[in-house]
């Protein structure tokens, strides 16, 4: 997890994805589109990437259980704004119809618009 949050806190924006999903894909475009230079890290690209794969879980499933919801098991892609945990590609989309994602960019420094 100490890898996880380390890389989670380097950048304003950090995606935690594996190359070959889809819906990570849709979420980094959706990043790049809003003028986000997102770190993109590729879970199956990474040595320790199985390790940070079953924190990354952990830390979804602690969140999820918190706001009173169950698990998916779902991991990928997981989006970290300003160094906290936003979840995953519902949570993001979400956040983006709701207008609530570009002022939380903004406000981690991610944008300048």
């Amino acid at each position: 997890m100490d890898r996880v949050t380390r890389l989670a806190s380097q950048k304003a924006v950090v995606v935690f994805s594996k190359s070959s999903c889809g819906m990570s894909h849709a979420v980094t475009r959706l990043l790049r589109e809003l003028g986000v230079d997102a770190r993109v890290v590729e879970l199956d690209e990474e040595p320790a990437g199985a390790d940070m794969e079953n924190a990354l879980a952990g830390m979804l499933l602690a969140g999820t259980a918190a706001a009173g919801g169950r698990g998916r098991g779902v991991v990928v892609p997981t989006v970290f704004i300003g160094g906290r945990l936003v979840g995953s590609t519902d949570r993001v989309m979400s956040l983006h119809v709701a207008g609530g994602l570009v002022p939380l960019l903004r406000d981690a420094g991610a944008l300048w618009v």
